[in-house]
């Protein structure tokens, strides 16, 4: 120990030479710092420790619709046997945090596994990885806000390549580098694999057209069209003639089933119906977000009025006359559909049922003197490849010889004016409106069912 002296004061050095401190003399407890941290494991001073740079965890066994949420530092062993997984990577991630993933059956061929991104880039890039070979083996550790998540181990991984869309369901065809998938009645879309930014786009195009409406009878006024909605943009599904009702914004999928629903339509009214009442209207068609409105009905005898709809129906002939029904309802933008035509006070020599309105026109109004009113026309699109017609209204009966046209795309005609005779049927699978019913005891046409089409890029 030393003493020195400032003025008149002595000051002591307590200063201690390490070698003169017994073993153990200086507990952790005295310490600012009594442990230190590797790899994320807390080490007391002194202490020892089996240090590991992947905590691996239990089997997580996929069972399609729980997700895993991914920490840093685990390793997860994922058993897709019966269902796909998903697993998402931390929120908010540090530089050097890292995620291993190993296919614990050797089934991610079938059941694909998802990395979700959780708001970061993976390889640079925004989307999220897709993990489609078996026995697949990977590392991942965080970058920056840049890059985001870099694989730094990789072992049978192939989703570093361009991606697609794979699904199943309806009957599918091709056209160039674009699969279409059409239903004609209930079904199942059922995406298997999404796209990515090298390779496809994540998104569908869509014809969604709803059944048409049911004709009249006696006199009867012709069914509305099914409702018409369709998407179309260039790099989702290609370049082909789209109708003017098209939007150009699809459908973004993922991986899972979409129920697709196909309305049937409007079955015919049968003479004799009470007076001014309305035949049936058609079914709603349904895919994703996207329902298309079935078409009204049409008028029956003695001013029964057309039903609303997708397009609505057109009224019935006899008595005063009597209002269409009103299309585009419930309201869709670009609209679904049209008017049905109203008729007229009748007047010698005869009593005319309105047309219904198609996804193109309204349909056309009749009158007392033996103008019939014909089914408003529907649009045409090539999303199938060739252009077809679709959602156009059924025509009105007329007492005199004259029968009101349907519109192009499936709609029925009404009868030629003769007593008893049926108005013709909507074409099935195009949404057209039943033909209105002649006078006396004629009965309506049945309105035509809807169709759904889906089209999207697969290869490049």
């Amino acid at each position: 120990m030393a003493i020195s002296k400032i003025g008149s004061k002595a000051l002591v050095d307590c200063s201690v030479a390490s070698a003169d401190l017994e073993d153990g003399s200086i507990t952790n407890a005295k310490l600012a710092n009594s442990s230190i941290t590797v790899n994320g494991t807390s080490v007391s001073l002194g202490a020892s420790a089996s240090l590991k740079d992947i905590s691996w965890q239990s089997v997580i066994t996929a069972d399609g619709s729980t997700a895993t949420s991914a920490v840093a530092g685990n390793g997860y062993f994922i058993d897709t046997t019966s269902a796909a997984h998903t697993i998402t990577l931390p929120s908010s991630p540090s530089i050097g945090d890292k995620i291993a993933i190993k296919d614990y059956a050797g089934t991610f061929g079938t059941n694909n596994l998802t990395i979700g991104r959780n708001s970061e880039n993976i390889q640079g890039v925004a989307s999220d990885s897709l993990i489609s070979t078996n026995r697949a083996s990977l590392i991942l550790v965080y970058s920056d806000a840049t890059r985001g998540w870099l694989y730094t181990v990789e072992s049978n991984v192939n989703f570093l390549g361009p991606t697609y869309i794979t699904a199943t369901g309806g009957t599918i065809t091709t056209s160039g580098d674009f699969k279409i998938h059409t239903f004609t009645g209930d079904g199942c879309f059922v995406v298997s694999q999404i796209g990515n930014p090298t390779g496809g786009p994540s998104n569908v195009d869509y014809l969604v057209v709803a059944g048409g409406g049911g004709g009249g009878s006696q006199d009867g006024g012709g069914g509305g069209a099914g409702g018409y909605r369709e998407s179309h943009s260039t790099p989702i599904s290609g370049c082909y003639t789209a109708s003017p009702l098209a939007t150009p914004t699809g459908i973004t999928v993922s991986s899972t089933t979409y129920p697709i629903t196909v309305g049937s339509g409007g079955a015919g009214s049968i003479s004799p119906q009470p007076d001014a009442t309305t035949a049936p209207s058609g079914s709603n068609s349904v895919f994703s977000t996207i329902t298309s409105t079935g078409g009204g009905g049409g008028g029956n005898e003695s001013c029964g009025p057309g039903g609303t709809g997708g397009s609505g129906g057109g009224s019935s002939g006899g008595g005063g006359g009597g209002p269409g029904g009103s299309g585009n309802t419930p309201p869709t933008s670009p609209p679904q559909g049209n008017n049905g035509g109203s008729t007229g006070p009748n007047s010698s020599p005869g009593y005319g049922g309105s047309g219904g309105g198609g996804a193109g026109a309204n349909g056309t109004n009749a009158n007392g003197s033996g103008n019939n009113g014909h089914g408003g026309a529907g649009v045409a699109t090539s999303i199938t490849t060739s252009p077809t017609y679709y959602s156009g209204g059924g025509g009105g009966n007329s007492r005199q010889a004259y029968n009101g046209d349907g519109g192009a795309g499936g709609g029925g005609s009404g009868a030629a004016g003769t007593a008893n005779t049926p108005g013709c049927n909507g074409t099935a699978n195009t949404g057209g409106g039943g033909g209105g019913g002649g006078h006396s005891t004629g009965s309506g046409g049945a309105g035509g069912k809807g169709i759904v089409v889906i089209r999207y890029k697969y290869q490049n």
